[in-house]
């Protein structure tokens, strides 16, 4: 029944009548009708009660389980939560590629004897400046990568 269900997500929340009623924009007087039974909310408020405690209104005013949308609810929540995780590593490693280009063509332009070491210490037939340009861009790739597999 839709006045127990009313109850029983209040409850589960740890709300009193007071608080619910003003988060979905209602009396305190108001939610004690409904959990009484004496009243049926409209159906924006049945929107707004919904919306709250994250069920569909079917399963709101039906007898399908709460729990069930719940865990479907923090699943959802946890998938965004390892996108969220993904495109913030996307996006750090992307500005420490853009970091590292910009602190190594500083270097360039001041000091060329220092380029000129890393380019005699490298052993691979690309030299070093080549080798750290390339690992800087495919920091950044790498970042944009990750950033656009989050969308």
């Amino acid at each position: 029944m839709l006045s127990e269900k009313i109850y029983q997500l209040r409850r589960r929340s740890g709300l009193s009548q007071e608080q619910l009623a003003e988060k979905i924009g209602v009396s305190r007087q108001t939610i004690s009708k409904w959990e009484g039974g004496l009243a049926k909310p409209e159906l924006e408020k049945l929107k707004a009660l919904s919306e709250f405690f994250q069920i569909t209104i079917d399963e709101l005013t039906g007898n399908q389980a709460v729990s069930y949308a719940n865990d479907k609810t923090k699943a959802k929540e946890a998938a965004l939560s390892g996108q969220t995780e993904t495109g913030k590593i996307g996006v750090y490693l992307c500005l420490t590629g853009a970091v590292c280009l910009i602190l190594f063509g500083i270097l360039t332009v001041i000091h060329q004897s220092s380029v000129d070491q890393i380019n005699e210490s490298s052993m691979i037939t690309l030299n070093g400046t080549g080798i750290l340009f390339t690992l800087f861009v495919s920091l950044m790739i790498v970042g944009v990568i990750l950033i656009l597999k989050r969308k």
